[in-house]
């Protein structure tokens, strides 16, 4: 059994386990450099008899001078067997358990071994079930890609490579271990993964790794929702956000997935002159630097073409600005939480963004003041100023609120007494309101009663 699935997703040679076990000299990956946490759990395991390894990811960021995010740890040790080892530890999981290891504010990830001996697949492929242990080489001929299959021991300070992951590396070559359509079909969410990991380590794609890519992303419509929708998330938050997006044109991955996938592979087609783009921009930025990201304002942008269109025909309907927006709300709404995998906290910060850019509009009397008070205030004014950077507003509308958010109260109320900004105010560069004395209208005059009688 063992044999003829290997010779299905091995065809060929191409995939094919050969060891090298590199040292120190030839790696440069010092066990320093990993963290406290996984090193504890690597030398715990050790102590209790078991094979441990940080694999995955952590090795192949080190090997490019990436300081890593998280680090995974592959062992021998059965689920049940690390849950005994770790007080603090907890098993997740049903297609494959892996275990989750506390160490002070870290969380690492320990999975066993994987085999390929009693694979559950189902009609189309993909594998359903696959609780099922084996050794280290057949650990790393489960694995996706070759930059993926490199195990790091930090007490000996060696590096295992089973599938030449070292060289692809250093080619800066994404490469799929066996018959890439077979491997897409076992779970097509490798499709994502490997527009994900090109696009944010600046990867060459093999050739034969990408050509089954535009057949095969069509089977992401299969995937639980939840998943798929953790995995865009990956690819709106890795950092490289905008490479991804050019990743997934060049790829071939532009089939209707999910609304969420539709929007940004529309966007990437736009050479990127639109809303979602600009935010892809900001966002990137932002994770570079260390700074805080919001997930439902991203989302918000990421869906924003989508729901104006829907605001517009509202609009045109006859309805005003802020029905029409709740009106749009509305049809967004049924739909996204019915099937499209998006948390109520964040599709709640969306909603809460999307209802008040209408509230903009109105800049006189006790309406700015109350909007200025709103939790989302910030959030929805920088949603605002992404609009008028695109042209949707008016950019004197942008500056106002700008002025407005700035000043102290006895100017605010000035600005909010005053007439509207089209009509009877005017900034000048410093951001002082200059207010138009307003035309006084002659009294009407009134028919003698008589004459009324």
């Amino acid at each position: 059994m063992l044999k003829k699935w290997l010779h299905k997703v091995l065809p060929g040679g191409r995939g094919r386990v050969q060891k090298q076990v590199l040292e120190f000299a030839e790696h440069g990956i010092r066990a320093d450099m990993i963290s406290f946490a996984a090193e504890k759990v690597v030398k715990r395991l050790h102590q209790e008899g078991f094979q441990a390894y940080v694999v995955g990811g952590a090795v192949r960021d080190l090997l490019l001078g990436i300081d890593p995010k998280d680090f995974d740890v592959a062992t021998d040790a059965t689920p049940e067997q690390v849950r005994k080892v770790f007080r603090r530890s907890r098993i997740i999981g049903r297609r494959f358990q892996i275990v989750h290891v506390m160490v002070g504010p870290e969380t690492i990830e320990v999975t066993t071994f994987r085999g390929g001996s009693k694979v559950q697949q189902n009609e189309h492929g993909r594998i359903m079930k696959d609780n099922t242990y084996g050794s280290i080489e057949e650990d790393a001929m489960r694995r996706d890609f070759t930059c993926n299959a490199l195990y790091y021991d930090p007490i000996r300070q060696q590096l295992l490579d089973f599938h030449c992951g070292v060289e692809a590396v250093r080619a800066r070559k994404l490469v799929m271990i066996g018959n890439p359509a077979a491997r897409y079909q076992e779970d097509p969410v490798r499709v994502l993964r490997a527009v994900r990991l090109s696009g944010k380590l600046g990867f060459e794609v093999d050739a034969p790794t990408a050509e089954p890519i535009p057949h095969e992303a069509g089977r992401l419509k299969q995937e639980p929702v939840a998943r798929l929708f953790d995995e865009i998330m990956k690819l709106l938050f890795s950092g490289h956000a905008l490479q991804c997006l050019q990743q997934l044109k060049i790829l071939g991955v532009d089939a209707n997935i999910h609304p969420l996938l539709n929007a940004l592979c529309q966007s990437a087609q736009e050479n990127g002159q639109n809303i979602v783009t600009l935010a892809l921009h900001n966002t990137d930025a932002r994770l570079r630097a260390d700074k805080s990201v919001s997930v439902g304002f991203v989302l918000a942008a990421v869906l924003w073409p989508q729901l104006n269109g829907r605001w517009r025909q509202y609009l045109m309907q006859g309805q005003k600005p802020a029905g029409a927006m709740n009106s749009a709300i509305a049809d967004f709404r049924d739909e996204m939480e019915k099937g499209w995998g998006v948390p109520q906290r964040f599709a709640a910060t969306m909603r809460e963004i999307w209802v008040l850019q209408p509230q903009f509009e109105y800049c006189k009397g006790a309406r700015p003041h109350r909007l200025l008070a709103q939790q989302r205030f910030r959030a929805a004014y920088d949603f605002l100023i992404l609009r008028a950077q695109m042209g949707e507003v008016d950019e004197a509308l942008a500056q106002w609120w700008t002025a407005f958010q700035h000043a102290d109260e006895v100017l605010r109320n000035e600005m909010a007494q005053s007439s509207m900004r089209s009509e009877s105010a005017s900034w000048d560069d410093g951001g002082e309101v200059a207010v138009k004395k307003k035309r006084r209208r002659k009294p009407r005059k009134r028919k003698p009663k008589a004459e009324a009688a």
